[in-house]
């Protein structure tokens, strides 16, 4: 079978088997399935859970025996899929919305990434066995799932402006970044100690097969790991010392590339990390680019205001501007952005693709001083002048601003695996097929059954 390489989009995706899986709801249910799990007010099909796994099993031919037994995984994938209809369904509960015009962008986008027509995408899947539609309602709750994702971190994530300075001042000492992998063993929140005993002779005896050589790694986390990236061997990128708790970047400095650390107990539970590989990202070399200085009107698009009323409302207002209003005057009357309402619309100076791709290119495209038409974003309808370019270098700039992301990024993965432990304590889970199926209980997450390793 040829597999598709997906855009940054589907990655979380295909990691977690579920590109092909589809999104069957409640009102989709056909007779003649069966049901694998209940999800509060939808529901999970074993043709559903079946495609998952036979796509990470595709992912892993020739390598099939680093994936734990086929109960275990199945019950791996179930329980991503549980969280996924969680997830959607709190995006929809909350106003999260993707348009049609989104999802058919998205899925262009992946078939160039492909290098292959939207057409020969569909006739690519229809030779896997799987439908367009449902390929469309994966994209659909991806799509979904990363605005939730986005709304949560602007209103519980922050970065201050010391705490990046912490960061570079730390990075300029060392300028030391880890790639890193770990294995994770959790813990409920108020274990017992008979719980906290258990998880300690599980990840003494995996520690313990990595060491005598019986298990790489990467495969050990495949099998073991109770982490949601297990099926990806446990990799945790590229991180900074900053990025790391000061316990275990102390113990990274004595490691070397391949070394693992004893059980650490963490506030998630026990967890073996593994050192990887080093590098040296002190040195900024220039950094040449083009930025842009320009100042908009906004027209967005709401459920009370529909795309086409939008656009109407737009070409007034380039109308407008046209016959001799100045442009400041009708953003501070009409603009819907309130971040730059009150500056006349000024964004100040920025790189082509910082506002997407549709906005880079109608700057990119004007001279200085000239004005667009209304241009259509997933924002709304814009009106934009720009004011000027130059060329600048953005080396400490850009290393900032990645400073600034890779803090963020730590603390929403922080706030968000809390969100999510939360939501599946709530959720009604039902499950039909699997041990779990034994006892099912509203808000209760069945642990995963877990192979013991030799020597535990």
């Amino acid at each position: 079978m040829n597999k598709l390489f997906a855009s940054p989009l589907l990655a979380g995706l295909i990691a977690g088997g579920l590109l092909f899986g589809g999104a069957v709801h409640a009102q989709d249910v056909q007779p003649i399935d069966r049901i694998a799990a209940i999800v509060d007010e939808d529901v999970i099909l074993k043709t559903e859970l079946d495609r998952a796994v036979a796509n990470i099993l595709a992912q892993y031919a020739g390598r099939s025996e680093q994936l734990p037994p086929r109960d275990v995984l199945e019950k791996q994938v179930l329980e991503r899929l549980i969280l996924l209809k969680i997830q959607v369904a709190q995006a929809q509960g909350t106003g999260v919305r993707v348009t049609d015009q989104e999802i058919d962008q998205a899925i262009g986008g992946i078939a160039q990434s492909n290098k292959i027509s939207v057409e020969q995408l569909r006739q690519q899947l229809a030779r896997d066995g799987s439908s367009y539609t449902d390929f469309r309602a994966s994209i659909r709750d991806e799509l979904l799932v990363q605005r939730l994702r986005q709304r949560f971190a602007q209103t519980r994530v922050s970065v201050s402006d010391a705490e990046v300075d912490a960061a570079l001042a730390a990075q300029a000492n060392t300028g030391t970044q880890y790639h890193l992998a770990h294995i994770l063993v959790a813990l409920p929140e108020g274990a017992t100690a008979e719980q906290i005993a258990t998880a300690q002779k599980k990840v003494d005896g995996v520690k313990a097969l990595i060491d005598k050589g019986e298990m790489d790694f990467n495969a050990a986390a495949v099998r073991y790991s109770d982490s949601p990236n297990a099926l990806e061997g446990g990799d945790l990128g590229w991180r900074n010392g900053d990025e790391i708790p000061a316990a275990f970047s102390d113990l990274m400095k004595q490691m070397k590339p391949g070394q693992i650390t004893a059980p650490l107990r963490g506030p998630s539970g026990f967890q073996l990390l593994k050192l990887v590989e080093v590098r040296d990202a002190s040195q900024s070399a220039p950094q040449m680019v083009t930025q842009y200085h320009a100042r908009h009107i906004l027209v967005r698009v709401s459920d009370q205001v529909s795309e086409a009323q939008a656009k109407a409302k737009a070409e007034t207002l380039r109308a407008r501007i046209a016959g001799g209003a100045k442009f400041e005057d009708v953003v501070k009357e009409s603009s819907e952005d309130l971040g730059t309402q009150n500056k006349g619309g000024d964004l100040g100076w920025f790189m082509k693709d910082e506002f997407g791709p549709e906005f880079g290119g109608a700057v990119t495209s004007l001279a200085d001083n000239d004005i667009s038409q209304p241009i259509h974003t997933s924002a709304g309808y814009h009106i934009i002048q720009r004011l000027g370019t130059r060329e600048s270098d953005v080396a400490d700039q850009s290393k900032r601003a990645q400073v600034q992301e890779t803090i963020g990024r730590r603390k929403l993965e922080e706030e968000w695996n809390r969100f999510l432990r939360e939501k599946r304590g709530e959720a009604y889970v039902d499950f039909r097929v699997g041990k779990g199926s034994e006892g099912n209980q509203p808000g209760t997450e069945t642990t995963l059954p877990t192979a013991k390793p030799a020597g535990s």
